[in-house]
């Protein structure tokens, strides 16, 4: 089935019903990652590691910021800029994973790793003005910055997507 305007940003094949396992796969991550955060928060308190192993902690944190907490001293409109690029992105995936013709699997499969992940802290920085964080793994003194459910798939998918390119890369004849 093509879209009704063939000459535009929606051109081409759609593969609605396939996609929607990949939207599935996002919605459980969501789910993950949100139910998660509810135990975190139910259960540690905040900044007070929780020792499971040698390198690694519960530890509950506020990221008010991007990734590593990334801007998180600015004054709040941190909140709104992220909250945007996230809807952005996210609204991306949607369309792309639409687009994926059914028989691919690794691509679909990273990119609703990422979707899952985007929208996870999305809904955080929207209802609480912040992402919670809570997976700490360290070593002696040095410390990861903490993360969530929804941090490991968008960087899972991130890492499927690059070894995606590497392996297409070599199936494209030189230009």
């Amino acid at each position: 089935m093509s879209s009704p305007d063939s000459r535009g940003l929606l051109a081409g094949p759609w593969y609605w019903r396939k996609a929607l396992l990949w939207y599935a796969l996002a919605a459980v991550i969501i789910a993950s990652d949100l139910a998660t955060k509810a135990w975190a928060l139910a259960s540690f308190e905040y900044a007070q590691p929780v020792e499971v192993t040698p390198f690694f902690d519960w530890l509950l944190l506020y990221n008010y910021g991007a990734a590593f907490s990334f801007l998180s001293d600015e004054g709040g409109w941190q909140r709104w800029f992220f909250s945007g690029i996230a809807f952005v992105v996210s609204c991306m995936l949607v369309v792309w994973l639409a687009r994926i013709p059914p028989k691919q699997r690794w691509e679909p499969v990273a990119l609703a790793l990422i979707l899952g992940g985007a929208l996870g802290n999305l809904y955080d920085r929207l209802t609480l003005g912040y992402v919670v964080d809570f997976i700490s793994l360290h070593y002696q003194q040095h410390r990861w910055p903490s993360f969530n459910i929804a941090d490991s798939a968008i960087c899972v998918g991130a890492v499927m997507l690059l070894i995606d390119l590497w392996r297409n890369k070599d199936d494209e004849p030189d230009a």
